[in-house]
């Protein structure tokens, strides 16, 4: 009998647990790379054709007044941490300046340790090596890309994003098919492993991001249209919409729309909605109005402190939650608020550790305004975009914003009353300097908080997870200005070297190769001798002819440290190894 009892009871509190764990809203967050506001013909675009886009947006509760960092890299780690970029360590898209602080916390933490299954798709952008890697990062299952496009330097040899090879669970694997289809694909199969499960997918797209490569048929109906900068551009953003719709249909299909949270947002402005006017007397080209193409009457594309670097959609969509309706909500929202919004929605509780700069979106998604704490939001392109200059100056190429103002700092500084002025083009703050003064205290504490944080995050080497590892001169820390990131760049074999910065996580022996191309391109070293400088010791050698790597041993002990390289050229000029394999042997 006892048994029995015990056997019933198991059974109901299995049961329990299942419906417990199944009545969990799933959380799909969709974020494209580099489409603005804009990039939507929901949003007055009158050549682009979003159909699918559209009534997303007809369904969903959108924020009208909603911001992120003008680049890429920022917003990832604000969206994924709650955190302002500057804090998390990983404020810029290169430079050793991409990946967060080893303290920072994610949502993919936060939704794991709350039984969610996590994934990552796409597009990573904030590190490739661990501790940075998605996988380290809270996410259960990843599928992605290295570095900040296909292509760019990290990324695997030859990817061009048809038939490419990514990392799928720490395992180099080669995809059929567009990089898109690729990635909805794989969300696809996803989320239909975990139908039974609560899941958190984030699908952070590549697209529309340069080089501008799509299928044919999909930027066909924009060749030779008057108004129109890209063809390709938008050829890409259509596929982006189908691939919404497919995944949207897959959701009905399998019953899940009803309790998923879907999300779509965008990182930043858009890179190639609109043709730029580089004569204007006043702005620089990075923050002109269009002179061809649409923008929805914002100034600035990404890159830009002025809206349209920033602005950028934000659609809610979860019937079971009520956020359905196709209702606008045109108070102040950023990225930052997005990880406290999800666990509000979701009921979970957020530990002390993650302290997220934003607030929760729940009251305004649920009409309750009265509880709304923000008045003001900062934005800042912490070192320009023209220079990545350390140390960042306070208040250069930054933006504090209000629901009435825009306190712009670009060059120059000027104020806006973006209500009267949505294109940002009669600057008044000379005839308002009490709300500049206002403003400028508002920046303060901002400065005040991120500017500790602004120090050089090291990479493992010696990781158990990641050994050997392959660091790329896209993260050598340089004191200004941006290290070879891209193959376009590193074909050119550029004389300039700066240090990784290192954790040695185990005293012991380490094989380090020097290599200017991958391993994967099999090329030959153009060097007659090499060196490395690393935990206070400098050891030079001989490059023999027709070497394609130069291999080098050596004692390190555990903690941190630095490591340049140098490969020298009959002449005695040296450049970096671009491509360094460090392994504890």
């Amino acid at each position: 009998m006892n048994k029995l009892l015990t056997t019933l009871l198991t059974a109901i509190l299995s049961l329990t647990c299942t419906y417990s764990q199944a009545t969990k809203p799933n959380v799909i967050i969709i974020m494209t790379d580099d489409q603005g506001y804009g990039d939507l013909s929901c949003h007055g675009n009158p050549t682009l054709k979003t159909p699918h886009l559209d009534n997303l947006h007809k369904e969903s509760i959108r924020f009208t007044d909603f911001h992120v960092s003008p680049f890429c890299t920022p917003t990832r780690a604000a969206l994924l941490t709650g955190n302002h970029p500057g804090i998390t360590g990983a404020f810029r898209t290169s430079s050793g300046r991409s990946m967060m602080h080893r303290d920072e916390k994610t949502i993919a933490n936060l939704f794991a340790d709350a039984g969610y299954n996590t994934a990552m798709i796409g597009k990573w952008h904030l590190g490739d090596n661990a501790p940075h890697r998605p996988q380290d990062r809270g996410f259960h299952h990843t599928v992605w890309h290295r570095c900040g496009g296909i292509g760019q330097a990290s990324d695997h040899w030859g990817n061009d994003y048809y038939d490419d090879t990514y990392e799928k669970n720490g395992t180099l694997q080669t995809f059929k098919g567009y990089c898109t289809d690729v990635w909805f694909q794989e969300a696809t199969r996803f989320i239909e492993k975990n139908k039974t499960k609560p899941f958190l997918l984030y699908l952070a797209l590549n697209a529309p991001h340069s080089p501008y490569i799509v299928p044919k048929k999909w930027a066909a109906p924009y060749k030779d249209k008057p108004n129109v900068v890209r063809p390709n551009f938008y050829g890409m953003i259509a596929n982006i919409d189908h691939n919404i719709g497919a995944l949207r249909e897959k959701l009905n299909t399998l019953k899940l729309t009803k309790n998923t949270i879907l999300i779509f947002m965008t990182d930043n402005g858009t890179s190639a909605g609109f043709e730029l006017n580089r004569k204007d007397p006043h702005y620089g080209p990075l923050d002109s109005l269009p002179v061809k193409g649409y923008n929805a009457g914002m100034r600035g594309r990404k890159s830009s402190v002025y809206d349209g670097g920033h602005r950028v959609p934000l659609f809610i969509h979860w019937p079971a939650g009520k956020l359905t309706g196709g209702k606008d909500i045109d108070t102040l929202a950023a990225h930052i608020d997005i990880l406290p919004t999800l666990a509000d929605l979701c009921r979970i509780q957020i530990p002390k550790e993650y302290r997220p700069d934003g607030i929760s979106l729940k009251p305004l998604l649920k009409n309750n305004k009265t509880t709304w704490k923000r008045q003001h939001l900062v934005l800042q392109y912490i070192g320009g975009p023209y220079g990545n200059k350390m140390p960042p100056k306070p208040r250069e190429f930054s933006v504090v914003i209000t629901k009435q103002w825009r306190l712009v700092n670009s060059g120059h500084e000027r104020l806006f009353n973006i209500i009267t002025d949505p294109t940002q083009s009669k600057n008044i703050a000379a005839q308002h300097p009490e709300i500049v003064a206002k403003l400028r205290k508002l920046y303060d504490p901002f400065w005040k908080k991120i500017s500790p944080r602004l120090t050089p995050v090291s990479i493992d080497i010696g990781n158990p997870d990641d050994n050997p590892t392959t660091l790329c001169s896209q993260d050598w820390y340089m004191p200004q200005g941006n290290p070879p990131w891209h193959f376009n760049i590193i074909k050119k074999l550029p004389k300039v070297t700066a240090p990784w910065i290192l954790e040695v996580k185990q005293t012991g022996r380490y094989r380090i190769t020097l290599r200017q191309f991958p391993k994967e391109a099999n090329k030959p070293l153009i060097a007659t001798k090499a060196s490395i400088n690393i935990a206070g010791k400098t050891i030079e050698q001989q490059v023999k002819p027709n070497s394609k790597a130069v291999v080098f041993e050596i004692n390190l002990p555990k903690g941190p440290t630095q490591l340049i390289t140098k490969l020298y050229n009959k002449n005695g000029e040296s450049g970096g190894a671009y491509f360094t394999e460090v392994e504890a042997l």
